[in-house]
């Protein structure tokens, strides 16, 4: 790796480190196999939002071209969220692409996520099927976003109304993540989901 992307790297990590957010337990970066290249980054799902309660792991790979390139960066936790999709991780935030500048560091992509948490941005979804439920049914949507933060990034919000209709298509046969992933796309609507994994 690039000389100058590795000390800015151990520079920043260490900023990262000794952040008022890690203290809160808020954001957390640690080494893959003590690469500076690759790293793991959590951020804590934000107060008042349907994320409160969980814990988000980030893969994050730095570029030899860092900080002059942003790093590469992509949900390891499954969440329901417009800008993030549900199938990759992907995330869709400018500053990961056109908005980046050198003078961002690892902290500041950590914590524009965790804001991206509280602020989806639906009219530039990564994820079309959350941004349209987002869109035309808020209330369905956050309670799918508690329903996927409980099941994936261990939060508090359980909904025995969802397990049991997510119990009923594995009964049937249907891999559980499939069963979650139909039931929140036709908003826990047991029957137009059955429909679609049996088409």
């Amino acid at each position: 790796m690039a000389n100058i992307a590795a000390q800015r790297i151990k520079r920043e990590f260490k900023e990262v480190i000794k952040s008022e957010e890690v203290a809160k337990c808020a954001i957390k970066l640690e080494l893959v196999d003590n690469n500076y290249t690759e790293l793991k980054g959590e951020i804590a799902g934000p107060p008042d939002t349907p994320y409160e309660g969980g814990n988000f792991v980030l893969e994050i790979k730095v570029p030899e071209t860092y900080p002059f390139n942003p790093p590469k960066v992509r949900f390891i936790t499954k969440i329901w969220h417009p800008n993030i999709s549900s199938v990759t991780g992907a995330i869709c935030l400018d500053i990961l692409k056109d908005q980046w500048a050198a003078a961002m560091t690892l902290r500041t992509v950590l914590l524009s996520l965790q804001a991206l948490l509280s602020a989806a941005e639906p009219d530039d979804p990564q994820d079309a099927v959350v941004a349209r439920q987002y869109k035309e049914n808020l209330d369905m949507f956050k309670l799918t976003a508690r329903h996927w933060t409980n099941a994936y990034a261990g939060g508090p919000s359980v909904n025995s109304e969802c397990d049991d209709k997510i119990k009923r298509l594995v009964d049937m046969g249907i891999e559980e993540h499939q069963a979650r992933v139909a039931l929140s796309s036709y908003n826990w609507d047991l029957e137009r989901a059955t429909e679609q994994l049996f088409s």
